[in-house]
């Protein structure tokens, strides 16, 4: 994968097809982006792309979000035939995906009977389906590398996902399932996936910001994270008990 995107003037976000794959308020990761790269000075631009348009190629953030099973099957299938997603890929673009855009990400996801279907091959991970579903908080310790702190969502999948060589788990669960196996979603270069939703962004003010510092090349200025704060406590120790 190509990184060698130069740093943008500002960023074009794109929100991959919200008429199939927003079930669980995951629009609000675009929301977070937008407003923490504005308190930095930073414009950006906003595409709602819906599932009957071409993905552009010039995005710099592209973020898929949770979804059923059809909807999940016909995003892969049309993201697939479509192929911008994956050029941009190629060319450095940062990439973010939540539940059923996560496993999409994948080599492979459950269908409606669990029958193995082709994903984008943009992580290497395979998705399939678990014998019980996950409902709940998740808490999980992330990669030293990404330099993000502990990390706080909701999880409601029954998805199992086990990665390939070519990935790295996102974080270790510490509370929750994730993809299964102890360790919950996954990335590689900038294309990175997880189970979380809450939305992701909104509780984990750091994660958003590593996207940010992914798209831009640059390290970014501290923001007030005292409201954010607040909730990311509040969320931790409920789980906490």
């Amino acid at each position: 994968m190509s990184s060698s995107r130069n740093a943008p003037d500002r960023i074009k976000i794109v929100w991959i097809y919200p008429d199939l794959l927003s079930t669980y308020g995951d629009q609000g990761n675009t929301i977070v982006l937008e407003r923490r790269a504005a308190l930095r000075g930073i414009p950006t631009e906003t595409v709602h792309l819906r599932s009957d348009e071409p993905v552009p190629a010039d995005g710099d953030i592209y973020l898929l979000g949770g979804g059923e099973d059809r909807p999940q099957i016909l995003a892969a299938q049309r993201l697939g035939n479509d192929g911008g997603l994956a050029r941009a890929v190629e060319s450095g673009a940062v990439v973010f995906g939540v539940c059923a855009g996560y496993q999409i990400l994948g080599r492979e996801f459950g269908g409606e009977e669990g029958q193995p279907l082709p994903g984008l091959g943009l992580l290497d991970i395979r998705s399939g389906r678990g014998e019980q579903r996950a409902v709940g908080e998740i808490v999980g310790d992330v990669a030293a590398d990404l330099n993000v702190p502990r990390i706080t969502g909701f999880e409601n999948h029954q998805g199992v996902t086990r990665l390939g060589p070519n990935a790295l788990p996102f974080a270790k669960v510490v509370h929750g399932i994730g993809n299964g196996d102890g360790f919950e979603g996954a990335y590689s270069g900038r294309v990175l996936g997880t189970y979380m939703h809450g939305p992701a962004l909104v509780r984990n003010p750091g994660l958003a910001d590593l996207l940010l510092r992914w798209a831009t090349g640059t390290d970014l200025p501290p923001l007030d994270d005292s409201w954010a704060g607040r909730l990311r406590e509040e969320r931790l120790k409920a789980v906490a008990g």
